[in-house]
């Protein structure tokens, strides 16, 4: 018999997205996503919680985003 565990996170920058690149590093991984129209998204994750996820290239996941701060530049 399985248990439901309702998830509640307080990011609402959520982006859904398809993994396309993964490139392990020795303690942390990068984590590229397509999202679409030609979007991507690339994050840095700890090499466990990359293992721990299981996370593959071509399964659908979604990035969280949530910024402390926001910079825009101008050249």
């Amino acid at each position: 018999m399985g248990t439901s565990v309702a998830l509640q996170i307080s990011g609402r920058n959520k982006l859904r997205g398809r993994v396309i690149n993964i490139t392990p590093g020795i303690v942390t991984a990068e984590v590229e996503i397509d999202i679409g129209n030609g979007n991507r998204i690339t994050g840095v994750i700890t090499k466990n919680s990359l293992e721990e996820m299981q996370i593959q290239t071509g399964e659908e996941i979604t990035a969280l985003i949530k910024a402390t701060s926001v910079m825009f530049m101008k050249e």
